[in-house]
């Protein structure tokens, strides 16, 4: 069995993951510098009481004369009275002098550490029946004789708090993560009602409202270039869609040409018997408008193919001059013929598919032969630059008019009704094509009466 996609998650629950954990992270360390800071404060502040109780004690033992005002202070205090702190006094030989009431039986004297002086001493820590305390043990000298003063400090009351606060911190830590995600959602739901508003205006848009743009203007700042791109997108689409619809026509209007004509022909053939001679006139006529057809159909199908290609084409270094002399001599005849002279100059070498080049130029110096008129001149010339290899062919025909300049690379657009009856309207399509496969460009300058003039760059880089 096949187990389904899981489904992706959503921004705002993509933002409440992150930023919950993030910030329970963060509150988290917050909450836990902040115990660490109250509870060290209190044991040091227990820590300095209980100097100050062991300085006195002291200083208590030095002025009675090995602790009788201390002996009797002690046994002042009541059997099971709960005091603050247990004071126990030894002399020299272990004996014990004196203590708080009670002391043996909850804090013998082998649990204290060993005695330390009065300038360096260390507190220990002792459980016993649920409390804590902290023990010290001290020596002090009266008389000649060091004496032990053994003190134990309650500290169960520091623990209580210290237990309590702690459990303070995990409730507003348990509530400051809730508190988190609430927000987060909150926060990542607000911050999407401008991408679920541009998502709206986004499906009213469809293939007869691609005029429609987003206006960047309303948008957060971090939505204003995805709406940028968006209206961008959308003009590309349009001029796509107006280009591609624009062709469509154009291509019913070339095939519906050739086909008319074969079919009139025909029908006109049939409508009576007619002579070999006048039948084979039909079947030539026919002919040539299917080899119309044909090249229609070649040059669409190489149209087709180039836009597939992504320039994915075969470049090989050639000699420039050799190609172009090639080709003028090729159409020689044909010049000669029209009374047009072909001439050539330059020389080096180009850097592209040596067929779709020898095509290019075909097409450019056959479209310039078709509009050049008798007496004048067609120059190929080649200028290899650093960078690229600019090839030009320059006609002294009529020229094409400043506004139609910047369509004359359009699938079937013609400059003028007067060429209407020459070619297909493809020839400098398919030439714009072959340049932009090899990742160069083709350009025209033109002016009526004086001629025209074509040029191609290959640049000279490698693959």
């Amino acid at each position: 069995m096949f187990s389904k996609p899981t489904e992706p998650r959503s921004i705002a629950s993509q933002l409440v993951l992150r930023f919950t954990p993030a910030a329970a992270f963060l509150l988290f360390c917050a909450l836990g510098v902040l115990y660490w800071i109250v509870v060290r404060h209190a044991f040091e502040e227990d820590n300095d009481v209980l100097a100050d109780k062991i300085l006195a004690l002291s200083a208590d033992v030095i002025k009675s004369d090995a602790g009788q005002i201390l002996e009797r202070e002690l046994k002042n205090v009541r059997p099971g009275e709960r005091v603050a702190y247990w004071v126990r006094m030894v002399d020299p030989a272990g004996r014990l002098l004196a203590e708080t009431p009670g002391m043996s039986d909850s804090l013998p004297p082998r649990i204290f550490p060993a005695a330390q002086s009065l300038s360096d001493w260390k507190p220990k820590d002792y459980r016993r029946d649920g409390q804590l305390y902290s023990l010290v043990a001290v020596t002090e000298e009266v008389g000649g004789q060091r004496y032990t003063l053994q003190v134990a400090q309650d500290r169960s009351s520091d623990e209580r708090f210290m237990k309590q606060f702690g459990a303070l911190l995990v409730v507003v830590l348990a509530f400051g993560i809730v508190a988190s995600a609430v927000i987060a959602r909150r926060v990542a739901k607000d911050g999407l009602q401008s991408l679920s508003a541009m998502t709206q205006s986004l499906k009213r848009i469809g293939p007869r409202h691609l005029h429609e743009r987003i206006p960047p203007g309303g948008w957060p700042r971090e939505l204003q270039p995805l709406a940028t791109a968006f209206d961008e997108m959308l003009a590309r689409l349009e001029d796509s869609f107006t280009r591609l619809s624009q062709f469509s026509a154009d291509l019913a209007h070339e095939l519906r040409t050739p086909i008319a004509n074969i079919r009139g022909e025909a029908e006109v053939a049939l409508t009576r018997p007619r002579t070999p001679d006048e039948y084979r006139e039909v079947i030539h006529s026919t002919v040539a408008e299917c080899e119309r057809l044909s090249e229609i159909v070649d040059n669409l199908l190489f149209l087709a193919r180039a836009e597939a290609a992504e320039g994915n084409v075969q470049r090989t270094s050639f000699d420039g001059r050799a190609a172009i002399e090639k080709i003028t001599a090729f159409y020689e005849a044909i010049a000669e013929e029209q009374g047009v002279t072909l001439t050539c100059a330059g020389e080096g070498e180009i850097r592209a598919d040596p067929m779709l080049f020898g095509r290019a130029l075909s097409n450019l110096v056959e479209n310039a032969l078709r509009f050049t008129p008798a007496g004048g001149t067609i120059l190929i010339s080649l200028l290899v630059r650093a960078a690229h290899s600019e090839i030009s062919v320059k006609d002294s025909g009529s020229g094409i008019g400043a506004e139609h300049l910047p369509r004359v690379f359009d699938r079937f657009y013609r400059a003028d009704s007067s060429r209407s009856s020459h070619g297909s309207g493809l020839g400098l399509a398919l030439v714009k094509s072959i340049t932009d496969l090899h990742g160069g460009s083709a350009t025209i300058k033109s002016e009526v009466g004086h001629g025209t003039t074509m040029t191609l760059t290959f640049p000279n880089g490698q693959d």
